[in-house]
């Protein structure tokens, strides 16, 4: 659905964003994490034809970036929801969405359908005709979406979709983003809300300019972090820790009556850790796996390739 193969948007001297390659499937959920300045607008507004690549290139459903007809081509197939949602503020929720489907040429009879829908969906039918300059942000930024998906886009670019919101908002908006997900939408989601892409991508990119991983959360968890399990023992003794050792594993770190200890497979391997320990007289008060939050991988490889 989406092909990226050495994307590069210089600003003069600027990398903006450098030899970004990628491929997105179809019904896909994708998660582009960064910090500010990574890149990650960038990338999109490349993708929707929106600014002209420095060199690269991408496909989008077998239209290319670098084809002017092809680029008319893939702003009518996609929709975008900016940063910014940039809304008439002086006229009506309706007319806002009606104004965005002629734009796109959606007869009327659809127009009336898909607005009604998706005003009902979203929570706004009630306010339909309230002029849209007094809706708070979170219900500009779900009308927003509404005149995102109002032409049945096959491909959904969301940029930071809840920035800015208050809780309660933020969780109406990642609540759609979860229905829209049961529709097998392709979506390219840019976030840094870690919580957030751990929850509706299944899967993730971390970019700082440069690409650095990808793969599911999990996948990033135990790819980047590795795999560890947690003993906490009444106390730490070196009979223990040499009973654990005689296992073969040799990263093992202790703080007061906690040891972590690295391993290949905790379910297994937590047996023999049991085991080792108690044939040396300790007395377990618990043992689990350690699993990392997305945010941990996250901020441990943004810091190691800053």
């Amino acid at each position: 659905m989406i092909k990226i193969d050495n994307l590069t948007k210089k600003y003069g001297n600027l990398i903006a964003v450098d030899n970004l390659s990628l491929q997105i499937e179809e019904g896909e959920v994708f998660g582009l994490l960064g910090p500010n300045g990574a890149g990650k607008t960038t990338t999109i507004r490349v993708l929707c034809s929106l600014i002209t690549k420095t060199s690269g290139t991408a496909i989008l459903n077998d239209l290319s970036i670098d084809n002017k007809k092809d680029c008319i081509e893939i702003r009518k197939m996609i929709g975008l929801l900016p940063e910014n949602v940039g809304l008439y503020e002086d006229i009506s929720a309706y007319k806002n969405l009606n104004f965005y489907a002629k734009l796109y040429q959606v007869p009327e009879n659809k127009r009336k359908e898909r607005i009604e829908y998706y005003l009902k969906m979203l929570d706004l039918w009630g306010k339909k005709d309230v002029t849209v300059g007094t809706f708070s942000k979170g219900m500009k930024q779900k009308l927003a979406i509404a005149r995102t998906l109002v032409h049945e886009p096959k491909i959904l670019f969301m940029d930071e979709p809840t920035a800015n919101l208050d809780p309660e908002a933020t969780k109406m908006v990642r609540d759609f983003i979860l229905e829209l997900k049961k529709e097998k939408r392709t979506i390219f989601l840019n976030t840094h809300m870690l919580d957030e892409a751990e929850r509706i991508c299944d899967r993730v990119g971390i970019m700082n300019t440069h690409l650095i991983a990808t793969g599911s959360p999990d996948e990033l968890r135990h790819s980047l972090w590795g795999k560890k399990s947690i003993v906490v023992v009444d106390a730490v003794t070196d009979t223990i820790l040499n009973s654990i050792k005689s296992l073969g594993f040799e990263k093992i770190a202790v703080d007061n009556n906690k040891i972590t200890i690295e391993v290949n497979d905790p379910h297994k391997e937590n047996t023999l850790i049991t085991r080792a320990i108690l044939d040396a007289g300790g007395q377990i008060q618990t043992i689990s796996e350690l699993i990392p939050s997305l945010e941990d991988v996250y901020l441990k490889e943004i810091r190691r390739n800053e």
